[in-house]
C-alpha cells in the first residue's frame, strides 16, 4: 500500500516513537462543526502527554495519509466538499477516482496494519445493527478487526447497535474483547450494557503483554480493549435505550438505511438528550485516546526489552 505521511507521523517513525491510528469519520461524519475538530485535538493531545504521536487516517485527493496536516484535518472538519464515509471497501474507489473522505473502523484498521501500527484509538465500533433479520446490516468492522493485528481500544461498539449479536460475532470472529478495568461490556454513551466479559485487564502494561502474545507469538489478528465512558459524562442505560428506540423509528419513517444510519442516530440522539450524548461522546473519544496512547508506549517498551 502506497502510503503518505505527516511530518510528525514521519519524525516519529524515524525516531521509534509509538504511533496511535485515529480513524476520522467521526470528524468528517460523526460530529458537527466545531465539535469535530475540537475533538480530533483533544485525542491528539491526549496521546501525546501519553508520550505517543497520534496518526489520524483520511483519504485525501486519492492519496492515503497517515497523520493529517493541519489543512487535511479542517478540509475534513468544515465539510465544504463532498467528503466520502470509507470503510475498506471503499479506499479503491476513493483512491482511483482521486476523492478526499474519512476512514471507519475498517479501513483505519487496514491503513494502520500497512503502516505497521499496532494501537487504534476510537470511539466505538460498528457492529451488528438492530433488525439485521430483515435487513442483514452488519458492519465491515468485525471483518477487520477480525483481519487486521491492530489493538482497537474503544467505549464497546455503539449503542445503537445489537449489542448482544455483535459480541456473539466478536466471539465466532475469533476476535478477544477485553474489559479495561471491567468484567462487564461498555456500551458507548453508558458504563454497562448488561453483558459480562469473559476477560479484563487492568492498565496499559496488561493489555500490551496480551497483545504481544496475539501479534507476535500467534500470528493473531485484532482485538479489542473496550473502555467505560468516564463516570462524570455517562449516561443512564436504561434513558440511552428509550432515546435509541424513538430515533430508531424516525431513521425507519424516513428510509434512512445503510451507513447514512449511525450519523443520523448521532446527530438525533445529541438532539433529543439536549446535547448529554455529544458531551458523552467527546469525554469517552479523548478518554479512549488517553488509553491508546499508554497502550501503545507500553508496547514499545516491551519490544525495546527483548
Amino acid at each position: 500500500m502506497h502510503l503518505r505521511y505527516s511530518e510528525e507521523v514521519r519524525r516519529a517513525r524515524e525516531q521509534g516513537v509509538p504511533l496511535v491510528a485515529q480513524e476520522t469519520s467521526v470528524v468528517a461524519q460523526g460530529l458537527p462543526y466545531p465539535d469535530n475538530l475540537g475533538a480530533a485535538r483533544a485525542c491528539e493531545e491526549a496521546v501525546r502527554r501519553a508520550g505517543a504521536v497520534p496518526a489520524p487516517i483520511a483519504v485525501v485527493d486519492g492519496e492515503v495519509w497517515v497523520g493529517l496536516e493541519e489543512a487535511h484535518m479542517r478540509r475534513l472538519a468544515e465539510g465544504k466538499e463532498r467528503l466520502l464515509k470509507l470503510a475498506s471497501r471503499d479506499l479503491a474507489v476513493a483512491i482511483a477516482q482521486k476523492a478526499t473522505g474519512g476512514t471507519t473502523v475498517s479501513a483505519t484498521c487496514e491503513v494502520a496494519a500497512a503502516a505497521g501500527i499496532r494501537v487504534f484509538a476510537t470511539g466505538g465500533i460498528g457492529g451488528v445493527h438492530r433488525g439485521v433479520a430483515e435487513q442483514m446490516d452488519i458492519s465491515q468492522d468485525l471483518w477487520a478487526l477480525a483481519r487486521f493485528p491492530v489493538a482497537v481500544v474503544c467505549a464497546g461498539a455503539k449503542s445503537v447497535l445489537d449489542l448482544p449479536k455483535t459480541l456473539e460475532a466478536l466471539e465466532t470472529a475469533a476476535v478477544p474483547v477485553l474489559g479495561v478495568g471491567t468484567d462487564e461490556l461498555p456500551s458507548f454513551y453508558s458504563r454497562s450494557s448488561g453483558l459480562p466479559l469473559e476477560h479484563r485487564v487492568e492498565d496499559a502494561a496488561g493489555a500490551a503483554a496480551i497483545c504481544r502474545a496475539r501479534f507476535e507469538t500467534l500470528g493473531q489478528g485484532g482485538l479489542l480493549f473496550t473502555v467505560p465512558p468516564p463516570e462524570e459524562t455517562a449516561l443512564p442505560r436504561a434513558e440511552v435505550e428509550l432515546h435509541i428506540a424513538s430515533a430508531l423509528a424516525e431513521a425507519d419513517r424516513q428510509g434512512i438505511r445503510g451507513k447514512a444510519v449511525t450519523p443520523f442516530l448521532l446527530s438525533e440522539m445529541a438532539r433529543r438528550t439536549s446535547g448529554k450524548t455529544l458531551r458523552a461522546n467527546l469525554a469517552l473519544l479523548t478518554n479512549n485516546a488517553r488509553f491508546a496512547g499508554q497502550l501503545a508506549v507500553a508496547y514499545a517498551q516491551g519490544a525495546v526489552g527483548r
